[in-house]
């Protein structure tokens, strides 16, 4: 009797999972969105979100009150090597060199209050409650970040060190937006 019941419980769960499956698969063209302007690769595995089975495009949405509102942004960058720490101003969508390397920083976009929601990054609101900048770093002409070839790596105000940008000599802080 419990071989039986054993039995019928798998075949269940067998069936179950197959139909799982189907409906995975039928799900409907029309969920896709077309790229606005920025595009973000996104990495193949994601920490958390298990592993997709190819790079997923992303949307980088500005909402227009946050480009009329947000003008530039700070960056303190540490040399560790002299144990000393510079600030950076610089407008959105520019960049600057780091003086004394090779490292060029390139600014994106700028979202005040960072929101990711499947393949979309955009802003909430308005409000800083979590800003996030957008770089791309580049040494002697070759992009080392984001490394997984995304067009953006993100630096954040309230969590410096989520996917920081890693250098044997440099480190770079994103720490304030400058309203225009």
């Amino acid at each position: 009797m419990k071989k039986a019941l054993l039995i019928i419980s798998v075949i269940v769960v067998l069936f179950s999972f197959g139909a799982c499956k189907e409906k995975e698969k039928e799900e409907p063209a029309s969920r896709k969105t077309e790229s606005p302007a920025y595009d973000m690769k996104a990495p193949a595995s994601m920490p958390g979100h298990g592993t997709m089975d190819k790079k997923t495009e992303m949307q980088v949405i500005v909402p227009p009150e946050v480009k009329d509102r947000w003008g530039e942004v700070k960056f303190s960058v540490e040399d560790k090597k002299e144990n000393r720490s510079r600030e950076f101003t610089v407008a959105i969508g520019d960049e600057f060199k780091i003086p004394d390397s090779d490292l060029t920083v390139r600014t994106g976009p700028f979202l005040p209050d960072f929101k990711m929601s499947g393949q979309i990054i955009t802003s909430a609101s308005n409000d800083p409650k979590n800003p996030a900048i957008g770089v791309a770093i580049y040494e002697k002409d070759k992009k080392i970040f984001p490394e997984s070839g995304r067009k953006w790596g993100w630096l954040y105000i309230n969590f410096p060190t989520i996917h920081s940008f890693q250098h044997e000599r440099y480190a770079l802080t994103f720490i304030e937006a400058i309203k225009k």
